[in-house]
């Protein structure tokens, strides 16, 4: 006959077992490599003593290849909801020291079980991956464990903010459920990600190629342009990911959360009246309007390392969050090429699914020129920038601080597109092209030096300005420089209420 104690303590000894995962030796292995253990990364992500651990017990059922008599509770994948800054997030933590984090059908099931309850309390999902891939042992069951979350991931998009983390490998079929989120956090120097892998490379394609710089942070963060952050170490990225999450709201109805602010709304910069040079062909950083403007001069960047030549991220103004997008005249002159319209248009989508403004800073020449962008589809890529600003409903402020030219112009969250207010500098030149260009064909058979010089300055006094512009009413305002933070709030304050809707449709096809 059990005691009341032998219940309990039965009942501590399999919790235990549970919280130790696969051993002390494991777990030690887990430290040595610079990584933290997914309960330890989940302490440090939630709000102290809020996180709620379900399906800590649960096993799995293969029993083939001696699997039976390996049966570890919790089976390799922690899962819960907790609070971040007092708002409550679902999460799943992947445990390597269980079977290497690989994935099971009834992993996958605790995967799934979390996510529905995510996706039915309106809250996001954030998923600690470190996983050698599939179980291999189970054959196509852990896979359709795979398909069954890609599905969810699918349906829950633009419905839930999802979050992933990769913290360790990631492989193979991994991979996707990362790739269909809205945010991939990489860590460096100790996660990767690929769908095959160096040694299947070598085989098929003789090509010889390290873990690093395949799937690297650094390769995914500047080269492919997979992943948006990358964290030096499991801490940092956990923090990063904190800070991502209090600029977003919990789910698609609601609004991104305001926090008080103590910068005044009307606060002015003089040192802006000389951040754009005189001369249209010299660079400045983008950067130092945008933190100049914001609150507390904060600017949290996504992608910084891909495609410079836009910049993309969230900041706050009056304490409401703003999705910021900006041509970078530091980097290519600012131009649009492919990697830079993929990189905004997604941004714009996730900002528009989620109810956050888009203020829209704008110094463009144009497309990027030559044969590598043409052969690559830049048309294609340009038209996802522009069909993404077209279909957005949310808030859409812009403002040009210098060139706005050719179909660039349009592109940029133009008047045209449906942005409800328009600003410009008095050094924002607005025209199909600049002026040499535009000298040379309008006079193309002139070969007089000294009149063509004369007909530069005429184009540009009459055409490289903001007036013209302004007077067909394609700009609302032109504003002193050193106003851009009190003429950007007083906008945002205006548009709040905004109700646009797109005709009815089950979705759009964006030339993807």
């Amino acid at each position: 006959m059990h005691t009341i104690e032998d219940k309990y303590k039965q009942f501590e000894d399999r919790n235990r077992a549970a919280e130790l995962g696969g051993g002390e030796d494991r777990i030690k292995k887990i430290h040595d490599s610079g990584r933290l253990t997914a309960r330890e990364r989940i302490e440090i992500f939630f709000d102290p003593g809020t996180f709620v651990e379900i399906d800590k017990l649960v096993t799995h059922a293969c029993t083939n290849f001696d699997m039976g008599e390996k049966r570890i509770p919790g089976d390799g994948v922690v899962c819960g909801y907790g609070k971040v800054d007092g708002r409550l997030v679902y999460a799943y933590a992947q445990d390597f020291t269980v079977f290497g984090g690989s994935l099971s059908r009834t992993n996958a099931n605790k995967i799934i079980k979390i996510s529905q309850l995510a996706l039915k309390m309106g809250a996001p999902l954030v998923g600690l991956n470190d996983s050698g891939g599939a179980r291999i042992q189970e054959g196509v069951r852990s896979l359709a464990g795979y398909g069954d979350i890609f599905n969810l991931n699918v349906k829950s998009s633009g419905v839930i903010p999802q979050i992933s983390a990769i913290m360790g490998p990631c492989a193979g079929g991994a991979v996707y459920s990362p790739a269909l989120t809205d945010f991939i956090f990489m860590v460096n120097k100790s996660s990767y990600m690929f769908v095959t892998g160096p040694d299947v490379i070598k085989t098929v394609t003789h090509e010889e190629v390290t873990k690093e710089e395949l799937g690297g942070a650094m390769t995914h963060n500047s080269k492919s342009g997979v992943a948006h952050f990358m964290g030096n170490d499991d801490e940092h990225t956990l923090m990063m990911i904190r800070e991502l999450l209090s600029y977003i709201p919990s789910n698609n109805l609601e609004d991104p959360p305001s926090v008080p602010s103590n910068d005044p709304i009307d606060r002015v910069d003089e040192s802006l009246q000389e951040l754009i040079p005189v001369d249209p062909n010299k660079p400045y950083d983008m950067h130092i309007l945008i933190k100049s403007v914001v609150d507390d001069h904060h600017f949290f960047e996504v992608m910084p390392h891909y495609a410079q030549n836009i910049i993309i991220g969230f900041a706050r103004m009056d304490g409401k969050t703003v999705g910021i997008v900006a041509n970078q005249p530091n980097y290519l002159a600012g131009v649009v090429d492919i990697n830079s319209s993929a990189k905004a248009a997604r941004f714009v989508r996730f900002c528009d699914a989620f109810n956050i403004p888009l203020v829209t800073f704008v110094d463009v020449p144009g497309f990027l020129p030559g044969t590598v962008q043409e052969y690559g589809g830049i048309i294609k890529h340009g038209a996802k920038l522009l069909y993404a600003y077209a279909e957005a409903t949310v808030p859409k402020i812009t403002l040009v601080t210098r060139k706005a030219y050719g179909g660039a112009y349009d592109v940029m969250s133009s008047k045209h597109l449906g942005a409800d207010i328009n600003y410009a500098y008095p050094t924002a030149e607005i025209a199909v092209m600049g002026p040499e260009g535009a000298v040379n064909i309008i006079f193309r058979g002139d070969k007089d030096e000294e009149a063509k010089k004369k007909r530069v300055e005429d184009y540009r006094d009459n055409f490289a300005n903001p007036y013209r512009v302004a007077e067909l009413g394609y700009i609302d305002e032109v504003i002193y420089p050193k106003n851009t933070r009190l003429k950007l709030i007083q906008a945002l304050d205006m548009a709040r209420n905004k109700s646009e809707s797109n005709p009815p449709k089950k979705h759009g096809n964006i030339p993807l």
